[in-house]
């Protein structure tokens, strides 16, 4: 198993947890820490025991971002490629939506652009109440690459992506709830007891139709209604994980 130095990686039993772990720098997303998210994620998608994927914060923020000063320190010490770190975001996003298991964002505190592109990419996002997330690219005079002038407006339409973008103003959980940015608010102390709760429904379905689920989604996404349809219509996948739950349904009839 991979050491990490800017991550929590620690699984119990089918739940895997993934922790940002950089609090003094509101784990702002510096380059080795993207590494290590990707060779993470690389590792939750491959090992079959895992069945969901949380992804937290630890200390007060989510993320605050990329690190825009370590990653200009690393370039122009010869350390680090721009593209390479933006590769990497992108292979992360990548793996995020075509693992075969939900991967969750866990919300519990600021999430700002670099990393609100990352968390607009996960199946579903939890979101504390108390949470600011918010788009500042604009502010710092970035152009994003990493999908959030594609994946905002599909959220929450054009018109609400747009303010977010041009006024930089945040918004608080409650808020990006409301508008369809994050599945769900809940107050930070019952944060954790309603991840577990979804955690728990999400467990007792079959693990393989969710994953067929997500591959459909992900695959419909991309192409048009029809053309979606068409993929369904052709998808064909072996679900055998029920066989007892239909065995013991029909008995109970």
């Amino acid at each position: 198993m991979e050491e990490f130095e800017y991550i929590v990686y620690q699984q119990n039993g089918p739940i895997l947890v993934i922790m940002f772990n950089r609090p003094e720098a509101m784990n702002a997303l510096n380059p080795e820490l993207i590494e290590e998210l990707l060779v993470a994620m690389k590792q939750a998608a491959a090992e079959d025991s895992i069945k969901v994927v949380l992804v937290t914060g630890a200390g007060t923020a989510w993320s605050a971002g990329m690190d825009l000063k370590a990653l200009n320190e690393g370039i122009s010490q010869g350390q680090v490629k721009a593209a390479d770190v933006l590769k990497n975001g992108l292979d992360i996003m990548e793996l995020i939506q075509t693992m075969p298991k939900p991967v969750i964002a866990v919300v519990n505190g600021f999430c700002y652009t670099g990393a609100l592109e990352l968390m607009m990419s996960f199946d579903l996002v939890i979101a504390a109440e108390e949470a600011t997330i918010g788009d500042t690219h604009a502010k710092w005079g970035v152009i994003p690459k990493w999908g959030m002038s594609q994946r905002l407006s599909q959220l929450v339409g054009p018109l609400k992506a747009r303010e977010l973008s041009f006024t930089c103003d945040p918004i608080n959980g409650k808020e990006a709830a409301r508008i369809g940015l994050v599945n769900m608010a809940i107050p930070l102390e019952k944060l954790d007891e309603k991840v577990g709760e979804v955690v728990k429904k999400i467990l007792s379905n079959s693990s393989q139709t969710i994953a067929a689920m997500k591959h459909l989604y992900h695959a419909g996404e991309q192409v048009s209604l029809k053309e979606g349809l068409q993929i369904e219509q052709d998808y064909d996948v072996a679900i055998t994980d029920r066989a007892e739950f239909l065995k013991n349904f029909e008995k109970n009839k």
